[in-house]
């Protein structure tokens, strides 16, 4: 079992950034591959980045492509997202998956481990 807990959501002007931590415990955190996921309102969970599970491979959709950068730190159990040039468009709960067999899969029924959701508002 995973626990995973959010952080870092909130209220930023477009072309501003900020930075989401996931943070895990539970089990071995290096055992498990990672990914973010968003969901905005009336639609569904959408994939935004994965990271391997040693950090070496990253995957991004293409929509936050050279603005979004998905990093990890096993010794803190933690991964992070760094979000720049943010736009309204980027409105979402950020949601932190994890799972121990899959990696870099943007379906989000592979992902055995979720957390709670961040929420990310972007004003124009």
């Amino acid at each position: 079992q995973v626990l995973l807990v959010e952080s870092g959501g909130g209220l930023v002007q477009a072309g501003g950034s900020l930075r989401l931590s996931c943070t895990a415990s539970g089990r071995t955190f290096s055992s498990v591959a990672m990914a973010w996921f968003r969901q905005a309102p009336g639609k569904g969970r959408a994939f935004v980045a994965a990271i391997t599970r040693g950090g070496g491979g990253t995957a991004y959709a293409d929509s936050v492509k050279g603005r979004f950068t998905i990093s990890r730190d096993n010794a803190k159990n933690a991964v992070y997202l760094q979000m720049n040039s943010l736009k309204p468009e980027d409105t979402a709960v950020y949601y932190c998956a994890g799972d121990t067999v899959v990696a870099l899969t943007t379906n989000p029924g592979r992902y055995e481990y979720w957390g709670q959701g961040t929420q990310v508002t972007v004003s124009s």
